[in-house]
């Protein structure tokens, strides 16, 4: 199940973050100090999607204007279909158009985003984020339809 975040889910949001967040070796630790105020901040700062198993929160999303915030799954249930049921669930509130930031080392994300039909826009040297760690920018536009009134619409190749 998808629904909207509430304040009482913070404390699981953390958690969630921290621990996907600790896998990418990568990247500094948070400190200990800020970890137990990041759900709130989330909350605070972007539209959170949660995704429940069991009434356990086991994934969330955030989405602010245009942009995917945040996409996580808890790692112990990654691979299950979490990532992309919320994905596009957003996709569906944002349906023209979202862009993304993802660290150029999380290949893992990278290939899920771009299976999912993001395009690659920039890639930078980390000077823009608070981690200093190089990113990759992307985009996800919805496929324009084909216009059945459209001239030439049912043509196929050879038949003319």
């Amino acid at each position: 199940m998808i629904r909207r975040a509430i304040l009482d889910d913070a404390v699981a949001i953390t958690g969630l973050f921290v621990r996907a967040r600790d896998e990418m070796s990568y990247l500094p630790p948070i400190p200990e100090h800020i970890r137990p105020l990041l759900g709130g901040r989330f909350l605070e700062r972007a539209e959170i999607w949660v995704a429940e198993e069991d009434r356990h929160v086991v994934g969330f999303a955030g989405v602010s204007g245009n942009e995917l915030t945040h996409l996580y799954a808890d790692p112990p249930v990654q691979n299950r279909g979490f990532g992309t049921a919320l994905l596009n669930h957003v996709k569906g509130l944002r349906p023209e158009r979202l862009e993304l930031w993802v660290f150029q080392k999380n290949e893992r994300a990278r290939r899920f985003y771009e299976r999912h039909g993001f395009q690659l826009v920039r890639l930078t040297d980390g000077s823009g984020n608070m981690e200093r760690e190089p990113d990759v920018l992307y985009e996800w536009r919805q496929p324009p339809r084909a216009d059945a009134n459209a001239p030439y619409a049912h043509v196929v190749e050879g038949s003319e």
